[in-house]
């Protein structure tokens, strides 16, 4: 009896957290479009973000791609369709790796680092500073990053698509000797407006979850440096693994 009881304590506080975390993320986006309208805070969080997560974006993209045309060239040759190597780094980099890899690398280096600065802020009482200046922190500090994160996510994506398909570009044709014009011709024959906006919708879902993950975590921390340091690991993890739920969740939707 007394597992039983502990699972469902467990439990009750779980969906608990789940209702505070929805209830939280959802006073943010509606507080974003309410005045007065911050937006060199929405600039800078746009920076911090996008432009600071551009040269990792760019590494992970640029060998993400030559892998996959250099294991891609040597699969296809077994059946005589090497040929179709552009079709499939494109198709498996718009549909899946795309989103996803920016997704996790995102989240590690902007998610981890939001929520180590909401939980400074909240060990050196500076929300409670900002309520005594009848400033929301919600609003003033959250709501920017939520938004950050859903702009700069689709754009980081569409930026690793280009790189990925760059780098089996560069190892199939230029390396491998696969036909430039077969490489590009069935490339653009192949995709189509669904593939591209199935990988956009995935990259504004995980731009949300990143960020509402990050500030939730951030803001509820214990204030604490121990439970500021356990804030910023849960955060990756979470966000990791939520990341992979939502993106077979939206697969099998988007099929």
């Amino acid at each position: 009896m007394e597992i039983a009881a502990s699972l469902g304590r467990l439990t009750l506080y779980r969906i608990q957290v789940l209702g505070r975390s929805g209830i939280f993320i959802f006073s943010a986006i509606v507080q974003a479009f309410f005045p007065p309208f911050r937006l060199s805070r929405l600039v800078k969080e746009i920076e911090f973000i996008g432009s600071k997560s551009f040269l990792i974006v760019f590494v992970t993209a640029l060998f993400t791609g030559m892998v996959l045309g250099l294991q891609g060239y040597y699969s296809l040759t077994q059946f005589g369709a090497e040929a179709a190597l552009g079709v499939m780094v494109a198709l498996s980099i718009i549909r899946e790796l795309g989103p996803v890899l920016c997704a996790l690398m995102v989240s590690g280096r902007a998610g981890s680092a939001i929520t180590a600065e909401l939980g400074i802020m909240k060990i050196t009482d500076q929300f409670p500073a900002l309520e005594m200046m009848a400033v929301d922190p919600l609003k003033y500090v959250v709501s920017p990053k939520v938004l950050a994160g859903i702009i700069s996510l689709p754009l980081l994506t569409a930026f690793f698509d280009l790189i990925g398909i760059a780098g089996g570009y560069l190892v199939g044709v230029k390396l491998l000797g696969v036909s430039e014009g077969a490489y590009i011709g069935k490339l653009a024959a192949a995709v189509t407006f669904r593939d591209i906006y199935g990988g956009i919708i995935k990259s504004l879902c995980f731009g949300l979850l990143i960020t509402w993950i990050a500030t939730f975590t951030g803001y509820t921390a214990e204030a604490t440096t121990e439970g500021v340091s356990r804030a910023t690991t849960h955060t990756v993890v979470l966000a990791s693994l939520s990341i992979l739920i939502v993106d077979y969740i939206l697969t099998s939707l988007l099929l």
